[in-house]
């Protein structure tokens, strides 16, 4: 049955064509599985929190926006009632009764890993659907200046205070609007922490499709919290979100996390006696206890978004989003205001992406792509773009303070995970590509123009004098249920076939290099030197298993083979204008003085390049499952999420791939020359 609402309707509606709901919590509240909800274009300030989902993934609920892209669901209200209050600051009190869910100005960002560099609310103010900068007194609005931390440092001067009049049971505002008026723009502020979203768990097989979704006040977002987004299924099974528009929201876009622990949420904040990553140990058991199965929680699709300027994620998930795919989104400009700080922050950030396949995505200027942390296990990062993943002092700043890049961004952080963790057939265009504190991890057939960083290493908890290893779960192959917990012993890396580009860098960069930092102490080595040389001094296949021969098992004389690096396998790569290989690595090829730029036209990318017609002849592999063999802590091998063996015949575009392959993700250098996006 089709149930259809427009807000032009009037309030008698019943759901018909002819009687539409004025409101899409109307439709929420009578749809039944099998339904299509039809939402006319204009502006829902509401959260929709529907109380039933769908049976399974043929009898959905389905809410579509009938203009794409033309209805609008808000977490904010307009403010029309701005009062002149010193040269372009302006003020406007609001009656705390309109904030009926929790003052998003009483209420602070924090949780586990927020680093409160200063006072943030989760709400924001917004002109013209963007959010200006939150500062700390009166004297920031009234004086506001620039902040050259940010992507956007002529905006930063836009601020907004905020304070309570107790008396009066109000929130009072101050904003500087730079000469505009406020009450003849469109002023805004966050109201409610979400925009379609269950409050009760187990709410499966919703389908969101082709809304704008902006502008709600909500929480920092950490693995060992309730995790809260704009949009999310609220620990449920089988959503689908797709060519939905996402934008604005105070931390993350779109949760696919963790739901609410009695006696574990944001722990560590409130207790410091237990480390944090205990905490998030015992979060995973208690997930395990409480149901955490893939019959129940996971297998969600989002697709064909366009998402952008949240403050901590776009998508964020620990536990509730395995299984499930990400694809053909538009990731881009996430954490750019700097507002926010923690180990949370990235345009994708991941715990627990169990067989969670990333495909398509074109990802960029982010403070960090993708972070894939613990449980990478059976992760395939397959097909994406990704570019211009940092920090944006390079940009603003003539002279920037070295300092600030050690713990820069990168295009994709995978760490302590065991794997098998899969990246093929990616463009990695960012100064630093990838950043592996981690072990069981294979890269096939990437064009990776930018570095290795944290090779063995960011794997220990932070102690100042004594041990503290980080341990983490592996397990059961394609399943929830934990097979064990173990250390890292770091290697355990496969590259076929990929090209390594070793880019210009800005002389900040050389300055730092010659610096000398020391590499195997902290959680960051600063490499931005392009190359597969950072595993140099860890052991072949061969070495490795020669550690194991004649051992029985018991008995034997001391040894470190249960302590050495794992060993790592390498083929088919090619190193570009000074891009170093692995030290034993054989089969390569090297090229020098290619170009290699990315160009952007009316948001269409480009490579210009003249790298695949100076590709060495080099007897590259054909590569497949049966080539990468195995994660070894997991005993998992590199296979679909239904344990399918895969054939990399197929490139970046999806076209075909010969038995002869070139190295890097184009099966031809007439391919290399298409639009990436």
């Amino acid at each position: 049955m089709n149930l259809y609402v427009s807000c032009k309707a009037g309030r008698a509606g019943d759901g018909s064509e002819q009687r539409p709901f004025q409101t899409i919590s109307q439709a929420a509240a009578v749809a039944r599985p099998g339904d299509t909800v039809l939402v006319g274009p204009g502006v829902y300030r509401e959260w929709v929190d529907p109380p039933r989902g769908g049976t399974d993934p043929e009898h959905p609920i389905t809410y579509r926006s009938v203009e794409p892209l033309g209805a609008v669901i808000t977490g904010a209200e307009r403010i029309t009632t701005w009062q002149p209050y010193a040269d372009d600051v302006w003020t406007a009190r609001v009656s705390n009764g309109l904030f009926a869910y929790r003052n998003p100005y009483t209420t602070l960002v924090s949780g586990d890993w927020f680093i409160a560099t200063m006072i943030a609310h989760t709400g924001d103010v917004y002109l013209n659907g963007k959010s200006l900068y939150e500062v700390t007194d009166l004297e920031g609005v009234l004086h506001p200046q620039v902040n050259l931390a940010s992507w956007d440092p002529v905006f930063t001067v836009y601020t907004w205070y905020t304070e309570q009049d107790e008396a009066a049971n109000e929130t009072v505002f101050y904003a500087n609007f730079h000469g505009k008026d406020p009450n003849r723009e469109t002023v805004e502020i966050a109201v409610r922490p979400a925009c379609f979203y269950p409050q009760q768990e187990g709410i499966g097989y919703i389908t969101l499709s082709g809304f704008r979704v902006c502008m709600a006040a909500t929480q920092w977002a950490p693995p060992t919290a309730y995790q809260e987004g704009m949009i999310g299924p609220h620990w449920s099974k089988g959503w689908v979100i797709e060519d939905c528009e996402i934008y604005e929201s105070k931390c993350s876009g779109i949760s696919l996390g963790k739901y609410r622990q009695q006696g574990n949420d944001n722990k560590w904040l409130h207790w410091k006696y237990k480390d944090g990553t205990q905490t998030e140990r015992e979060c995973i058991l208690q997930a395990q206890r409480e149901g955490w199965t893939k019959a129940r929680i996971g297998s969600h699709t989002v697709r064909r978004c366009n998402i952008h300027d949240c403050g901590q994620t776009g998508i964020v998930g620990h536990l509730g989003g395995v299984f499930s795919v990400i694809e053909d989104n538009h990731i881009h400009h996430i954490n750019n205001k700097q507002n926010l700080a923690g180990a949370e922050i990235g345009g994708i950030k991941m715990h627990a992406a169990i067989d969670v396949i990333f495909r398509r995505n074109h990802i960029h200027h982010c403070t960090r792509g993708l972070w894939l942390d613990w449980q990478a296990q059976g992760t395939r990062v397959t097909q994406n773009l990704f570019h211009h993943n940092t920090l944006p002092t390079l940009e603003n700043e003539p002279d920037p303070d070295p300092a600030l890049f050690m713990g820069m961004g990168e295009d994709v952080f995978i760490e302590v995970s065991h794997g098998p963790t899969l990246l093929d057939n990616n463009l990695f265009l960012s100064v630093r590509a990838l950043k592996l504190a981690t072990q069981g991890v294979a890269l096939v057939h990437n064009l990776v123009a930018g570095s290795l960083t944290a090779v063995g290493m960011g794997t220990d908890n932070g102690a100042k004098t004594l041990s503290s290893p980080r341990y983490t779960p592996y397990h059961v192959p394609h399943e929830t249920e934990v097979a064990g917990f173990m250390t890292f012993l770091h290697g355990d890396m496969r590259f076929y076939n990929n090209i390594f580009f070793q880019q210009p860098l800005h002389p900040i960069f050389e300055a730092m290099m010659d610096g000398g930092r020391e590499k195997g102490g902290g959680w960051d080595d600063g490499n931005v030197r392009a190359g597969t040389f950072p595993y140099n001094g860890y052991p072949t296949v061969e070495a490795w298993e020669k550690e194991f021969e004649g051992y029985c098992g018991m008995g034997s004389a001391p040894s470190d083979r249960y302590y050495m690096h794992l060993p790592v396998s390498a083929a088919g790569n090619v190193y570009v204008n000074g891009a170093e290989p692995w030290e034993q690595e054989t089969n390569f090829g090297t090229v020098e003085g290619a170009v290699l730029t990315l160009t952007e036209q009316d948001g269409v990318y480009t490579l210009q390049t003249d790298l695949w017609e100076r590709l060495p002849d080099l007897c590259a592999p054909f590569v497949s499952t049966d080539t990468l063999g195995m994660a070894f802590e997991p005993e998992e091998r590199f296979e679909n999420p239904d344990g399918s063996p895969i054939v990399f015949d197929a490139d970046y575009f999806g076209g075909h791939r010969g038995p002869a392959p070139l190295p890097g993700p184009f099966a031809s250098g007439a391919e290399a020359a298409q639009p990436l996006n």
